[in-house]
Protein backbone atom coordinates (compact mmCIF):
# COMPACT_ATOMS: atom_id res chain seq x y z
CA UNK A 1 0.00 0.00 0.00
CA UNK A 2 1.17 3.66 -1.07
CA UNK A 3 1.78 6.39 1.48
CA UNK A 4 -0.78 8.14 -0.51
CA UNK A 5 -3.27 5.50 0.52
CA UNK A 6 -2.87 4.80 4.07
CA UNK A 7 -3.58 1.57 6.45
CA UNK A 8 -5.62 4.50 8.55
CA UNK A 9 -7.20 7.60 8.49
CA UNK A 10 -8.80 9.69 11.12
CA UNK A 11 -11.92 11.30 10.91
CA UNK A 12 -10.26 15.39 10.73
CA UNK A 13 -8.43 13.50 7.66
CA UNK A 14 -11.82 12.52 6.24
CA UNK A 15 -13.83 15.42 6.64
CA UNK A 16 -11.19 17.41 4.75
CA UNK A 17 -11.53 15.22 2.08
CA UNK A 18 -15.81 14.61 1.48
CA UNK A 19 -15.79 16.79 -1.66
CA UNK A 20 -13.42 14.64 -3.12
CA UNK A 21 -14.87 12.72 -6.38
CA UNK A 22 -12.01 10.33 -5.76
CA UNK A 23 -12.76 9.13 -2.27
CA UNK A 24 -15.83 6.90 -1.29
CA UNK A 25 -16.90 6.23 2.15
CA UNK A 26 -18.70 2.49 2.26
CA UNK A 27 -20.34 2.20 5.74
CA UNK A 28 -20.13 -1.10 6.78
CA UNK A 29 -22.17 -1.42 9.99
CA UNK A 30 -23.41 -4.70 11.10
CA UNK A 31 -22.76 -7.05 14.32
CA UNK A 32 -22.56 -10.66 15.30
CA UNK A 33 -24.91 -11.23 18.66
CA UNK A 34 -24.41 -14.56 19.87
CA UNK A 35 -26.35 -16.48 22.33
CA UNK A 36 -26.01 -19.56 24.75
CA UNK A 37 -27.98 -22.36 23.75
CA UNK A 38 -26.31 -24.85 25.56
CA UNK A 39 -23.35 -24.93 28.32
CA UNK A 40 -20.34 -24.26 26.39
CA UNK A 41 -22.02 -24.07 23.56
CA UNK A 42 -23.08 -20.60 21.77
CA UNK A 43 -24.48 -20.10 18.20
CA UNK A 44 -24.30 -16.69 16.29
CA UNK A 45 -26.47 -14.40 14.16
CA UNK A 46 -24.91 -12.07 11.44
CA UNK A 47 -26.94 -8.81 11.59
CA UNK A 48 -26.20 -5.94 8.85
CA UNK A 49 -27.45 -2.01 9.89
CA UNK A 50 -29.22 -0.54 7.46
CA UNK A 51 -32.00 0.85 9.43
CA UNK A 52 -28.95 2.74 11.14
CA UNK A 53 -27.44 4.08 8.35
CA UNK A 54 -30.41 5.77 6.54
CA UNK A 55 -31.13 7.34 10.21
CA UNK A 56 -27.69 9.02 10.10
CA UNK A 57 -24.09 8.18 8.31
CA UNK A 58 -21.49 9.85 7.08
CA UNK A 59 -21.87 12.82 4.18
CA UNK A 60 -21.98 10.73 0.82
CA UNK A 61 -21.32 7.45 2.47
CA UNK A 62 -22.68 4.37 0.89
CA UNK A 63 -23.84 1.35 2.99
CA UNK A 64 -23.10 -2.38 2.18
CA UNK A 65 -24.68 -5.10 4.45
CA UNK A 66 -21.94 -8.11 5.16
CA UNK A 67 -24.60 -9.95 5.24
CA UNK A 68 -26.00 -10.04 1.84
CA UNK A 69 -24.43 -7.50 -0.52
CA UNK A 70 -21.05 -8.94 -0.96
CA UNK A 71 -21.33 -12.70 0.13
CA UNK A 72 -22.10 -16.00 -2.05
CA UNK A 73 -25.77 -17.39 -2.03
CA UNK A 74 -25.05 -20.26 -2.88
CA UNK A 75 -22.49 -21.15 -0.53
CA UNK A 76 -23.43 -23.82 2.00
CA UNK A 77 -20.73 -21.84 4.36
CA UNK A 78 -22.06 -18.55 5.70
CA UNK A 79 -21.13 -14.98 4.73
CA UNK A 80 -18.08 -16.64 2.12
CA UNK A 81 -16.95 -13.74 0.00
CA UNK A 82 -18.93 -13.01 -3.15
CA UNK A 83 -17.94 -14.49 -7.15
CA UNK A 84 -16.05 -11.91 -8.87
CA UNK A 85 -19.23 -10.51 -10.77
CA UNK A 86 -21.23 -10.41 -7.58
CA UNK A 87 -18.84 -8.43 -5.76
CA UNK A 88 -18.09 -5.87 -9.33
CA UNK A 89 -21.58 -5.25 -9.43
CA UNK A 90 -21.63 -4.25 -5.42
CA UNK A 91 -19.04 -2.06 -5.87
CA UNK A 92 -20.36 -0.60 -9.22
CA UNK A 93 -23.21 0.65 -8.37
CA UNK A 94 -22.41 2.22 -5.17
CA UNK A 95 -20.25 4.29 -7.40
CA UNK A 96 -16.81 2.58 -6.67
CA UNK A 97 -14.37 2.52 -9.39
CA UNK A 98 -11.31 1.41 -10.56
CA UNK A 99 -9.53 4.39 -9.70
CA UNK A 100 -11.33 5.09 -5.80
CA UNK A 101 -9.95 5.26 -2.71
CA UNK A 102 -12.52 3.51 -0.47
CA UNK A 103 -12.93 4.57 3.37
CA UNK A 104 -14.38 1.75 5.32
CA UNK A 105 -16.19 2.49 8.33
CA UNK A 106 -18.12 0.28 10.71
CA UNK A 107 -19.55 1.27 14.26
CA UNK A 108 -15.97 1.29 16.34
CA UNK A 109 -13.44 0.98 13.45
CA UNK A 110 -12.88 -2.99 14.02
CA UNK A 111 -13.68 -6.34 12.09
CA UNK A 112 -16.33 -5.07 8.95
CA UNK A 113 -14.36 -2.28 8.28
CA UNK A 114 -11.03 -4.55 7.70
CA UNK A 115 -13.60 -7.32 5.77
CA UNK A 116 -13.88 -4.99 3.25
CA UNK A 117 -10.11 -3.79 3.62
CA UNK A 118 -9.13 -7.77 2.79
CA UNK A 119 -12.04 -8.51 0.26
CA UNK A 120 -11.26 -5.15 -1.78
CA UNK A 121 -7.25 -6.76 -1.51
CA UNK A 122 -8.82 -10.02 -2.55
CA UNK A 123 -10.11 -8.38 -5.88
CA UNK A 124 -6.62 -6.33 -6.21
CA UNK A 125 -7.95 -3.14 -5.06
CA UNK A 126 -5.46 -1.57 -3.10
CA UNK A 127 -7.09 2.08 -2.81
CA UNK A 128 -8.55 1.15 1.04
CA UNK A 129 -8.31 2.63 4.12
CA UNK A 130 -9.88 1.96 7.15
CA UNK A 131 -11.52 4.74 9.41
CA UNK A 132 -9.98 4.67 12.83
CA UNK A 133 -12.58 4.88 15.18
CA UNK A 134 -15.63 4.19 12.82
CA UNK A 135 -18.94 6.15 13.20
CA UNK A 136 -18.86 6.13 16.74
CA UNK A 137 -15.81 8.62 16.66
CA UNK A 138 -17.01 10.61 14.53
CA UNK A 139 -20.02 11.51 16.04
CA UNK A 140 -18.20 11.73 19.29
CA UNK A 141 -15.95 14.68 17.21
CA UNK A 142 -19.11 15.90 16.19
CA UNK A 143 -18.43 15.78 12.89
CA UNK A 144 -21.38 16.42 10.04
CA UNK A 145 -23.97 13.37 9.76
CA UNK A 146 -26.56 12.83 6.92
CA UNK A 147 -29.61 10.69 6.17
CA UNK A 148 -31.30 8.74 3.89
CA UNK A 149 -30.29 6.46 0.72
CA UNK A 150 -27.63 7.99 -1.74
CA UNK A 151 -27.79 7.66 -5.36
CA UNK A 152 -24.39 7.63 -6.47
CA UNK A 153 -22.90 7.55 -9.58
CA UNK A 154 -22.95 4.17 -11.39
CA UNK A 155 -18.85 3.24 -12.07
CA UNK A 156 -16.75 0.58 -13.77
CA UNK A 157 -14.74 -1.63 -10.93
CA UNK A 158 -12.91 -4.49 -12.48
CA UNK A 159 -12.22 -7.47 -10.20
CA UNK A 160 -8.93 -8.88 -10.37
CA UNK A 161 -8.48 -11.75 -7.97
CA UNK A 162 -5.78 -11.96 -5.76
CA UNK A 163 -5.58 -15.47 -4.99
CA UNK A 164 -2.95 -15.44 -2.16
CA UNK A 165 -5.22 -13.67 -0.56
CA UNK A 166 -7.59 -16.51 0.26
CA UNK A 167 -6.91 -19.44 2.12
CA UNK A 168 -9.14 -22.73 1.30
CA UNK A 169 -9.85 -25.70 3.90
CA UNK A 170 -8.14 -28.40 1.66
CA UNK A 171 -5.47 -26.01 1.37
CA UNK A 172 -5.35 -25.02 4.84
CA UNK A 173 -4.94 -29.15 5.62
CA UNK A 174 -2.32 -29.46 3.23
CA UNK A 175 -0.25 -26.89 5.77
CA UNK A 176 -0.64 -28.49 9.12
CA UNK A 177 2.40 -29.96 10.85
CA UNK A 178 4.67 -28.43 7.59
CA UNK A 179 5.70 -25.44 8.93
CA UNK A 180 4.60 -23.65 5.64
CA UNK A 181 2.72 -20.86 7.24
CA UNK A 182 1.93 -19.62 10.94
CA UNK A 183 -1.61 -20.48 11.30
CA UNK A 184 -3.13 -17.72 13.75
CA UNK A 185 -6.64 -18.31 15.24
CA UNK A 186 -8.08 -15.13 15.88
CA UNK A 187 -11.49 -16.05 18.42
CA UNK A 188 -11.58 -15.81 21.66
CA UNK A 189 -9.56 -17.83 23.51
CA UNK A 190 -12.37 -20.02 24.99
CA UNK A 191 -13.09 -20.85 21.75
CA UNK A 192 -9.46 -21.67 21.25
CA UNK A 193 -9.37 -24.63 23.39
CA UNK A 194 -12.58 -25.89 23.00
CA UNK A 195 -14.03 -24.70 26.72
CA UNK A 196 -16.92 -23.00 23.89
CA UNK A 197 -18.05 -23.43 20.67
CA UNK A 198 -19.78 -22.63 17.93
CA UNK A 199 -20.91 -25.08 15.46
CA UNK A 200 -20.56 -29.23 15.91
CA UNK A 201 -17.01 -29.24 16.98
CA UNK A 202 -15.11 -27.05 19.52
CA UNK A 203 -11.00 -26.72 19.18
CA UNK A 204 -9.17 -25.30 16.94
CA UNK A 205 -6.96 -26.09 13.70
CA UNK A 206 -4.02 -28.40 14.47
CA UNK A 207 -0.94 -26.51 14.99
CA UNK A 208 -2.53 -22.76 15.29
CA UNK A 209 -1.56 -20.41 17.62
CA UNK A 210 -4.07 -18.34 19.40
CA UNK A 211 -3.76 -14.55 18.42
CA UNK A 212 -6.92 -12.67 19.49
CA UNK A 213 -8.19 -9.95 17.15
CA UNK A 214 -8.43 -8.15 20.42
CA UNK A 215 -5.24 -7.89 20.70
CA UNK A 216 -4.67 -5.36 18.07
CA UNK A 217 -8.04 -3.26 19.00
CA UNK A 218 -7.92 -0.36 21.16
CA UNK A 219 -10.38 0.19 24.35
CA UNK A 220 -12.76 2.58 23.47
CA UNK A 221 -12.55 1.70 19.73
CA UNK A 222 -10.29 1.64 16.91
CA UNK A 223 -6.67 0.53 16.38
CA UNK A 224 -3.87 0.00 18.85
CA UNK A 225 -1.12 2.59 17.81
CA UNK A 226 1.58 0.80 15.56
CA UNK A 227 4.42 0.32 18.12
CA UNK A 228 1.89 -1.91 20.12
CA UNK A 229 0.83 -3.45 16.84
CA UNK A 230 4.73 -4.83 16.95
CA UNK A 231 4.86 -5.56 20.62
CA UNK A 232 2.11 -8.00 19.85
CA UNK A 233 3.98 -8.81 16.80
CA UNK A 234 7.47 -9.57 19.23
CA UNK A 235 5.79 -11.33 22.13
CA UNK A 236 4.01 -14.07 18.99
CA UNK A 237 7.09 -13.93 17.49
CA UNK A 238 5.38 -13.43 14.00
CA UNK A 239 8.10 -13.47 10.72
CA UNK A 240 7.10 -11.34 8.28
CA UNK A 241 9.07 -13.74 6.29
CA UNK A 242 6.89 -16.56 6.73
CA UNK A 243 3.58 -16.46 5.56
CA UNK A 244 0.83 -15.98 7.81
CA UNK A 245 -3.12 -17.70 7.57
CA UNK A 246 -5.73 -16.62 10.20
CA UNK A 247 -9.35 -17.83 10.81
CA UNK A 248 -11.95 -16.53 13.19
CA UNK A 249 -15.60 -18.27 12.68
CA UNK A 250 -16.71 -16.40 9.17
CA UNK A 251 -13.61 -14.97 8.25
CA UNK A 252 -14.47 -11.88 9.22
CA UNK A 253 -12.52 -11.30 12.76
CA UNK A 254 -9.51 -12.77 11.14
CA UNK A 255 -9.18 -9.73 8.69
CA UNK A 256 -8.39 -7.57 12.02
CA UNK A 257 -5.54 -9.63 12.46
CA UNK A 258 -4.47 -9.27 8.96
CA UNK A 259 -4.74 -5.58 8.63
CA UNK A 260 -3.41 -5.22 11.74
CA UNK A 261 0.02 -7.43 10.51
CA UNK A 262 -0.28 -5.54 7.18
CA UNK A 263 0.17 -2.03 9.06
CA UNK A 264 3.56 -3.37 10.35
CA UNK A 265 5.00 -4.37 7.14
CA UNK A 266 3.78 -8.13 6.49
CA UNK A 267 2.29 -8.85 3.01
CA UNK A 268 2.18 -12.75 2.79
CA UNK A 269 -0.80 -12.81 4.32
CA UNK A 270 -4.21 -15.09 3.56
CA UNK A 271 -7.56 -15.37 5.20
CA UNK A 272 -8.82 -18.99 5.68
CA UNK A 273 -12.49 -17.33 4.37
CA UNK A 274 -14.63 -20.57 5.41
CA UNK A 275 -12.96 -20.56 9.34
CA UNK A 276 -14.95 -22.21 11.86
CA UNK A 277 -17.71 -22.75 10.35
CA UNK A 278 -17.03 -24.70 7.62
CA UNK A 279 -14.07 -26.59 9.30
CA UNK A 280 -16.30 -27.65 12.63
CA UNK A 281 -18.78 -29.07 10.48
CA UNK A 282 -16.06 -30.92 8.07
CA UNK A 283 -15.66 -34.17 10.03
CA UNK A 284 -12.51 -35.31 7.96
CA UNK A 285 -10.80 -32.02 8.99
CA UNK A 286 -8.86 -32.62 12.19
CA UNK A 287 -9.46 -31.01 15.29
CA UNK A 288 -6.88 -30.22 18.39
CA UNK A 289 -7.95 -28.88 22.06
CA UNK A 290 -6.32 -27.39 24.46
Amino acid sequence: MSEQVPHLVTCRWLAERLNDPNVRVVDMRGSVVTRQIAPGVEEADYKGAPEEFARGHIPGAVYVDWTNDIIDHDDSVPVQIAPPDVFAEAMASRGIGDDTHVIAVDHFGGQFATRLWWTLNYYGHEKVSVLDGGYQRWGDEELPVETGQPSPKRAVFTPRVNPAWRTTAEELAEMIGKDQARILDARDSGQYTGAKRRGSRGGHVPGAESVPRELFLAQGGGFKPLEEIQAVIQDKQLDANVPVVAYCNGGVAATVVLFSLHRAGFRKLSNYDGSWNEWAERPELPVEKS
